[in-house]
């Protein structure tokens, strides 16, 4: 005779195993289903694992709050459910980032902000007229951004007078510097730094070029006849969304916009996972923007030489073609190398190709004025800058060094390195064809720039960006 199954008479492990595999819009789904699934659909160990995956609860969190997981995920849900896509990664990211802190720049910590309410970030966009992105909002409902002090947390750059530091610019803030103006329209500034008015900006619509959400540094185009001609380095992609109609959960029918691209995730992600991966150097309790190329190290005997770049848009244009590179180098001797291998520095030799196949050749005594000497475990660093005038070149060459006692003579490498603007897009606006690129390698003159010392931040308040071309010759090296 056939036998007759019935839900309430299955045993309840097999049937809470299968449940586990489920997501929580096929378990509400299914709680639906019968009077048996709807309670076996809120056993409390089903949504734990969904806690801590669309939420990062743990399990002492849970327990203060004194609700059971299913209420826990339920609360969260009606808070934050429009950002469940995105809330996991930029949570993770912002608690990776603030343990970090911690331990290596602690006074960046006291500078964040609490997160913003929905009600607030509801408000700002009625003042601006434009949506913002849900993984920006998202980001600000976590931290509010940061307080306008120094130093930013988005990164610092230094030379010997010039200084950058942007700050994470909190939504209100953001939203007064929100721009109407022709050339910028609907553009909502992301960071800013005091010493160069710098900002990056994300595109809230698409308009005069731009294009949704992406992240970018506005460049005035200096040859155009309309002043609102604005080239754009890029900093970060752009979003394609497309609209999900989900079911109604817990009461509530949602409608989510799901990301095909990348946008302020991307760009706040990236960022984050270059600083606590060590990719981003620390100096004295700043991050620093440079990126190391792990090929570019080389080393001759007992000593090792490594570069990192980092481009600085606030010194470059697109039109004239203008491109500004900061490089730092680590001279290292082997703590194993023979007290009587010291040395020093006498003078470096460079080997530059442009992009366009132009070489250059420059060599002079020391690096920025200073003539190291080197022992066993001395580690000497330095930063320097170069300007071109085409999008990308690379440099090598190599250092000469004498022996302490012998007074030998004898060469160092320096590994190949490579410099690359960010992509960049030019103004629809733009009435005047660029200038020649050989109007703007003039006067190379092979000094160095810069003196070594990121924090020598003398001079630098209230300084004139207007002002700054004359105070920078096209090329130092």
């Amino acid at each position: 005779m056939a036998t007759e199954f019935r839900m309430e008479l299955l045993p309840s492990d097999p049937l809470l195993h299968i449940l586990s595999f489920l997501d929580f819009r096929d378990l509400i789904q299914v709680s639906s289903t019968n009077r048996r699934l709807n309670e076996l659909s809120k056993h409390n160990p089903l949504w734990r694992s969904l806690c801590f995956k669309h939420w990062l609860i743990t399990d002492d969190e849970r327990l203060q709050s004194g609700r059971s997981w299913y209420n826990v995920f339920s609360e969260y849900y009606a808070d934050l459910g429009r950002y469940i896509h995105y809330y996991p990664l930029l949570k993770r990211a912002w608690e990776q980032l603030t343990s970090f802190l911690r331990q290596r720049c602690p006074r960046m910590i006291v500078s964040l902000k609490e997160g913003a309410t929905e009600a607030e970030l509801g408000n700002i966009e009625a003042q601006i007229g434009c949506h913002l992105p849900d993984d920006y909002r998202c980001s600000y409902r976590i931290h509010n951004g940061q307080m306008l002090v120094i130093p930013g947390l988005m990164g610092s750059m230094s030379l010997s007078n010039h200084y950058r530091s942007e700050v994470l610019l909190d939504v209100e803030t953001a939203a007064g510097g929100f721009q109407h103006r022709k050339g910028m329209r609907c553009c909502l500034p992301l960071t800013f730094c005091f010493h160069t008015g710098l900002s990056q900006y994300m595109a809230l619509e698409h308009t005069e070029g731009r294009r949704m959400f992406e992240s970018f540094y506005p460049c005035p185009d200096q040859t155009a006849q309309d002043p609102a001609a604005v080239d754009m380095f890029i900093t970060g992609g752009f979003c394609v969304m497309h609209t999900v109609v989900l079911t109604c959960y817990f009461g509530k029918w949602k409608q989510m916009c799901m990301s095909s691209g990348s946008s302020f995730l991307e760009w706040f992600t990236t960022y984050v996972n270059n600083v606590v991966t060590g990719e981003y150097p620390i100096i004295r309790d700043q991050i620093f923007r440079y990126v190391h190329d792990k090929s570019c190290v080389t080393t001759t005997g007992d000593i090792t030489v490594s570069v990192s770049t980092s481009f600085l848009p606030e010194l470059s244009s697109v039109h004239p073609p203008h491109f500004f590179f900061t490089y730092r180098i680590r001279i290292e001797m082997a703590s194993s190398a023979h007290p009587e291998g010291a040395c020093q520095l006498d003078s470096r030799y460079w080997k530059i190709t442009t992009s366009d196949g132009n070489v250059e050749e420059v060599q002079g005594p020391g690096v920025v004025g200073e003539f190291p000497v080197m022992t066993p475990g001395k580690v000497h660093e330095y930063a320097s800058c170069t300007t071109f005038s085409t999008p990308s070149e690379y440099m090598e060459g190599h250092y000469t060094f004498h022996r302490l006692d012998n007074k030998e003579v004898f060469n160092v490498a320096i590994p190949r390195f490579q410099m690359v603007c960010p992509p960049f897009r030019e103004p629809t606006l733009r009435t005047v064809s660029c200038p020649e690129s050989s109007d703007y390698t003039s006067n190379f003159d092979g000094s160095d720039c810069g003196n070594g010392d990121e924090d020598d931040f003398n001079g630098l308040r209230g300084l004139n960006m207007a002002g700054l071309e004359g105070a920078w010759c096209p090329r130092h090296i």
